[in-house]
């Protein structure tokens, strides 16, 4: 069968669009197939491959990238993800620099901007918590890095950088926030909880039906905003690891000890 052109369908050209979903349903139906075994193919081999469909190195070499700093960050279901959001928050971006200046850069960034402490190093990722003691309580009350300690919440935050080519590097950063979201879920809990014990007690001891179910509906009303206080420390968390991203793309400088932070990271 033959169109305007008179080409039979099978020689009718694709554009790009077509030629994108015609190889990504290609590679979909040959991994349902293939054993897993298989298809084991290193950068080189994976870059000829990419030249041979049309797909330049740089842009391979991009997506490689953001497949080796991806974090096995699980899929939120559930009431608490819908209700009171998400537990993890993360942003990425492509800069310009070595995996390990781009580490030692953020480290300093972390520990004096936002009194954090290195809770693990490896090669191409570093993790970082809130640190503890006096010194820090006084910097976040007297608010020394004049920008709020946005990652303050957060049980971790984790960095993976990944060497895009000799120049540039995928940084991708990770905020935990599962304990804040946890605690409000039980405080919200608890105060619902309440309410309605609070109900049942009035309605035992004969009170007006409508005036005993007034401790529950304020209970509800109030656990309700208690849970929902998770999303601004969600928004704020996902500023501050933007903003960190942007000091690394201007190329930002860490900003220098001061008298506090000195004796929060060296006490």
């Amino acid at each position: 069968m033959a169109d305007e052109s008179g080409l039979p369908a099978r020689q009718q050209p694709l554009d790009r669009t077509a030629m994108e979903r015609v190889l990504a349903r290609a590679a979909e139906l040959q991994a349902a197939d293939a054993d897993p075994t298989d298809a084991v193919l290193n950068e080189d081999q994976l870059i000829e491959v990419a030249r041979e469909v049309g797909l330049s190195p740089e842009h391979l070499k991009q997506a490689l990238a953001e497949e080796r700093s991806r974090a096995q960050v699980p899929e939120e279901h559930g009431v608490a993800a819908r209700l009171l959001g998400p537990a993890h928050v993360h942003a990425s971006r492509t800069i310009k620099g070595t995996a390990a200046a781009t580490l030692d850069r953020l480290d300093l960034w972390l520990q004096r901007e936002d009194s954090m402490q290195v809770k693990r190093r490896l090669p191409d990722r570093m993790l970082w918590e809130p640190r503890s003691g006096l010194f820090s309580e006084m910097r976040r009350v007297l608010n020394v890095s004049g920008r709020g300690y946005y990652l303050r919440p957060t049980r971790e935050v984790g960095a993976t950088v990944v060497p895009v080519d000799d120049d540039r590097v995928l940084v991708r950063l990770e905020a935990d926030l599962s304990n804040v979201r946890f605690e409000r879920t039980v405080w919200g809990g608890v105060m619902t909880g309440g309410g309605v014990l609070g109900t049942g007690a009035l309605i035992t001891l004969g009170f007006f039906v409508p005036v005993a179910l007034i401790p529950a509906a304020v209970a509800a009303v109030g656990g309700y905003f208690v849970a929902r206080s998770h999303a601004p420390l969600v928004t704020r968390a996902q500023l501050a690891l933007e903003q960190l991203l942007d000091r690394l793309e201007r190329g930002d400088s860490p900003p220098r000890a001061n008298v506090l932070s000195a004796l929060d990271v060296w006490r």
